[in-house]
């Protein structure tokens, strides 16, 4: 169904949308190819939310060579009116005669409209190719539209034996610079870092990206259900701060919001912070992935809850202990049939340390 060709291009569409890995937010990453008679007539990368789709800029850079042409784009084209026009309409009106999609948007307002509009025009297309590729590329945006929640990271830093921090919570350094910087370029690509008070009061962290240059800051979440977040904690500081919380406590909140912080406040049951409806609310918000650097007790809470998708771990050459904390607070199994297992999906060196990425065999939803 689709040539060599067909692959080389809409790789490169790829290619340009991960250009936008850091800034598209809470729009999808995409990237577009025009091709007329086996050459290159333009192309082009939706590179910030709010700024002109993929396919507008593909188009702009072919001009006219676009009519008869083949645009290859790493998502279907849009066919709603949001902050800028429809990009089927754009691909109709320039002439283009064939459009090669990646993969449907998910979207509601989309989700099959715009290939339905463009094949009304007698446009031809084709969907499918790399969509393995380009669902990764959008995985967050995929789990907002699909399941009305962000993608769920959580990274992880320990020892060989397992242990994220001493008994006393010390935890800093455990990994090397290499896997700390490395560290920083999922923060970069998240569009909120999400923690516990617990990470709050032992690390005192400030959760921004520092090693990665970027135009933006994610949102940083603390959780922190009895509102003990002291004032002058670093991850306060420069704004875009969120702090849920499971009590209400106006003198606190009125001095949280003078620090620029936000709070909600949403208790489950047991007097803790509501999980999942803190993560719906995150959806709402926009917020398609959430990067988790959290300790031992809410890594646990996450896991328990189902609401984990993916461990980012990097595993450092050196032991620290029976006694020190490990990675996740989970009740004792009693049989192995109880335990979760993991699939492996990317395993690397990153200077001295290991790192590996895996997901659940079974999703948690």
């Amino acid at each position: 169904m689709f040539s060599a060709d067909d692959h080389r291009y809409m790789a490169r569409a790829l290619e340009l949308a991960r250009r936008g890995l850091y800034t598209t937010t809470p729009n999808p990453r995409v990237g577009c190819v025009i091709v007329r008679d086996g050459s290159l007539a333009g192309e082009g990368w939706h590179e910030e939310a709010g700024a002109a789709h993929a396919e507008v800029n593909a188009l702009a850079a072919a001009g006219a060579r676009a009519r008869g042409a083949t645009a290859y784009v790493s998502l279907e084209p849009c066919v709603h009116h949001g902050r800028t026009a429809p990009c089927a309409d754009a691909l109709a009106e320039a002439g283009v005669a064939r459009v090669v999609a990646a993969l449907q948007d998910p979207n509601p307002q989309v989700a099959g409209k715009g290939i339905g509009k463009l094949r009304e025009k007698n446009i031809s297309v084709a969907t499918g190719l790399l969509e393995y590729e380009a669902r990764e590329l959008n995985i967050g945006f995929i789990s907002r539209m699909t399941r009305g929640r962000p993608w769920v990271r959580v990274k992880l830093a320990a020892s060989l034996d397992g242990k994220t921090a001493l008994l006393n919570g010390r935890s800093r350094w455990i990994t090397g610079e290499a896997a700390r910087r490395d560290g920083h370029h999922w923060r970069a690509r998240a569009c909120a870092v999400l923690t516990g008070i617990g990470t709050v009061r032992d690390d005192d962290p400030q959760l921004t990206v520092r090693e990665v240059a970027t135009t933006r800051q994610p949102l940083r979440v603390v959780v922190d259900s009895r509102l003990e977040i002291p004032l002058a904690a670093r991850v306060l500081e420069g704004g875009r701060v969120l702090v849920a919380a499971a009590r209400e406590d106006r003198s606190k909140i009125a001095a949280l919001k003078a620090r620029g912080a936000a709070v909600i406040v949403m208790p489950n049951s047991a007097g803790k912070v509501e999980l999942g409806g803190l993560f719906r609310e995150l959806a709402r918000r926009e917020v398609n992935e959430v990067h988790v650097e959290g300790g031992y007790r809410l890594n646990g809470s996450l896991l328990r809850e189902g609401l984990v998708d993916e461990l980012v771990a990097y595993l450092a050459p050196s032991l620290i202990g029976d006694a020190a904390r490990g990675m996740f607070d989970l009740p004792e199994l009693e049989d192995l049939s109880g335990r979760r297992e993991l699939r492996i999906h990317d395993l690397c060196m990153i200077g001295t340390d290991i790192r590996v990425i895996a997901r659940f065999v079974e999703p948690l939803t």
